[in-house]
């Protein structure tokens, strides 16, 4: 299927990038006029956090969305919004670090592992840290294509971790009507990408 012409369109990609900005333009507003609330410092925490497992669900969106449009275009989109989901789980963390720790860096180690929601949300930090330096061309070149997809696969491990450090934050609160919404969401993503896996050796049995 012909894709739109707005997809297609050299102003679509900068577009894109300013709207993946807005939540940190409003945030970094907030912040500014204090206007966040009563615990500011927990606004900014959690609304990083948010938009980081956010992000992560629209770029595991982008293949379904490709494949069931045609719209192949939209695989051009992937590797900004991926690269935006990092930004904003570094951010998340920086938060927690400099806002709920002062940037104690002992302190900081010293209670990574001592809460669990807070030890998972840190792996899957690191687990985008590899896909994040190596979402450039050079880098699919150096690593060869199959490769590269096999290390980017480690998506599907940072997203459940995600998923799990937000049930856990939540927990402590019995307040799981969201964890259920991006649990909702992680599964159909994944269920859809298992489904494709799966299809080949159900037709050939």
């Amino acid at each position: 299927m012909k894709p739109p012409r707005w997809l297609l369109h050299p102003a679509a990609k900068p577009l894109l990038f300013l709207l993946c900005l807005l939540p940190f333009a409003w945030l970094f507003y907030g912040a500014a006029t204090n206007t966040l609330g009563a615990n500011p410092a927990e606004a900014l925490i959690r609304s990083t956090g948010d938009w980081t497992l956010r992000f992560l669900c629209i770029t595991l969106a982008v293949t379904p969305l490709r494949t069931l449009s045609g719209w192949h275009a939209l695989a051009r989109w992937r590797r900004m919004l991926g690269l935006f989901s990092f930004f904003y789980g570094c951010l998340h963390f920086l938060a927690f670090a400099w806002l709920d720790m002062g940037l104690d860096l002992a302190a900081i180690l010293a209670d990574i592992p001592k809460r669990p929601f807070i030890l998972v949300g840190s792996l899957a930090l690191l687990l985008m840290l590899p896909l994040a330096a190596t979402s450039f061309n050079r880098a699919i070149k150096t690593l060869g294509a199959a490769r590269w997809q096999a290390l980017h696969r480690a998506v599907y491990g940072t997203v459940l971790l995600g998923l799990l450090h937000f049930f856990w934050m939540r927990a402590g609160k019995n307040d799981f009507a969201e964890v259920a919404v991006y649990a909702g969401v992680i599964a159909a993503l994944l269920g859809w990408r298992l489904w494709r896996r799966l299809r080949p050796a159900a037709l050939a049995a």
